[in-house]
């Protein structure tokens, strides 16, 4: 798959998601969509995502070959090219809440959504570009607002990333760019069924967690950093 791809900027949308799944299964392109604002929006596990005063919603959608025990690795791809894309485009340190949430200091700026079709996948960003006055645990990438055109920028260098590091395949993940980028990885952590300290992100993704009672490898579900909102 060739990193070209179609760019669609809309003043308001229900979800990016769904748009650019849509448009994707429509004409076969890869395609980034881009919105100014967002009236349906979700996170995972269905979460709303809270409009702040200047965010970048944005979905690009493509086919993906890689077998279905590789894709798992997705949003983890997808959270360290965010990542790294803010800090290209001036923002402020970003560090990652396993799997793919992106974080200033222990507050949340942003997240990423993956949702598979079959062979087609949409991987969504909302991101808080510019927030004056945040709503608790919550932050923004910039100290001041950035301006109209940021949200469309960004949306396009990390979308061109994320598509260059499918072209590479699964096997070349970046896992120790990860690693490095992990906020999660060294502290104490909990979830539904126990709690230890994560001591590592493994080849397939997943967070190892050295506990009282061994070491667990958690492939999936909600994991809290204690002592983080």
């Amino acid at each position: 798959m060739a990193t070209h791809y179609d760019i669609v900027h809309l003043t308001e949308v229900g979800t990016t998601q769904d748009e650019a799944a849509a448009r994707f299964g429509r004409t076969g392109r890869p395609t980034l969509v881009v919105a100014d604002r967002q009236v349906a929006g979700r996170g995972r596990q269905g979460r709303r995502w809270v409009q702040p005063d200047r965010a970048m919603f944005s979905s690009v959608a493509f086919g993906i070959d890689w077998a279905t025990k590789h894709r798992t690795l997705v949003p983890l791809i997808a959270g360290l090219v965010v990542s790294e894309s803010v800090g290209d485009a001036g923002g402020r340190p970003t560090a990652l809440k396993w799997p793919n949430d992106i974080m200033v200091g222990r507050q949340k700026a942003g997240g990423v959504l993956v949702e598979l079709d079959g062979n087609a996948i949409t991987v969504g960003c909302g991101l808080n570009l510019w927030w004056g006055n945040p709503i608790e645990s919550a932050t923004s990438v910039y100290d001041a607002d950035p301006g109209p055109a940021a949200a469309l920028g960004l949306a396009g260098r990390w979308a061109t990333a994320l598509l260059a590091e499918i072209d590479r395949g699964a096997s070349q993940w970046r896992q120790a760019d990860y690693v490095r980028a992990s906020a999660t990885i060294g502290s104490d952590v909990e979830w539904d069924d126990g709690a230890g300290r994560a001591v590592a992100v493994d080849g397939s993704g997943a967070l190892v967690v050295d506990t009282l009672d061994g070491v667990v490898t958690i492939h999936a579900g909600d994991v809290h950093m204690r002592g983080w909102r």
